[in-house]
């Protein structure tokens, strides 16, 4: 079960996804590398990860429903009784097994190659804001019904946050927010008490929309 879901995961564009997220990693490390005039540090290790990171759960997550629809499995398996949130689950948690093993490879790279990064504690600083995006998205999905309606629709909440990470940048609210910034006029306290409530903010809200999710998925009459 676990490898026909993993074949569904890495079909279709995914790929493409896949490609760009490595490339715009590879590119921004290469700039780092090779430029004399720039000075890579954490927390630029930390933005130059977070947009591949995104590129790579984007695809799995919105079409988790759709890819069962266009091949027209939906009636299998909604007609077998809880089996769909056996299924979509799963796949949603491979589709996170995969991001995280994505970036902790991408991140041994920085250390190898640019900067020594505290690799693990990297990694959950960067898994936290995008298993949010991740529920969201999912949720969006089980909304829309439709997985080019949901990307939309995150899309448009990807950029209305990201415009207002300027305004509450150094706030609890920010989901783009960067641990590894601290703001000069700050305490190290204070900056770790935001940055506990900022996690604490989104793990809460992952939940919430996986749960919802999930609810949605028993209306059988809204996707077959």
């Amino acid at each position: 079960m676990v490898r026909y879901n993993l074949k569904i995961v890495f079909a279709n564009k995914f790929v493409y996804f896949l490609i760009a997220a490595i490339a715009y990693f590879l590119l921004l490390m290469g700039i780092g590398l090779f430029s004399p005039s720039a000075s890579i540090t954490v927390e630029d290790v930390y933005t130059s990860l977070l947009f591949p990171g995104i590129l790579i759960i984007f695809y799995p997550v919105l079409f988790n429903i759709q890819n069962d629809k266009d091949a027209r499995m939906l009636e299998i398996i909604f007609a077998v009784p809880n089996y769909r949130y056996k299924v979509y689950l799963l796949r949603f948690l491979i589709s996170i097994g995969v991001l995280l093993v994505l970036l902790l490879a991408m991140s041994g790279f920085t250390v190898f190659a640019i900067l020594r990064i505290p690799v693990f504690k990297m990694v959950y600083q960067l898994m936290v804001p995008l298993i949010f995006l991740a529920c969201l998205g999912f949720l969006m999905s089980s909304l829309t019904r439709n997985a080019s309606g949901a990307a939309v629709v995150m899309i448009l909440i990807g950029l209305f946050f990201w415009i207002m990470s300027n305004a509450v940048e150094f706030s609890k609210w920010n989901i783009f927010i960067n641990p590894f910034s601290i703001p000069q006029k700050m305490s190290l306290a204070v900056w770790s008490s935001i940055i506990r409530q900022n996690r604490l903010i989104l793990l809460v809200g992952s939940i919430i929309s996986l749960l919802w999710t999930l609810i949605n998925l028993q209306k059988r009459e809204k996707y077959v």
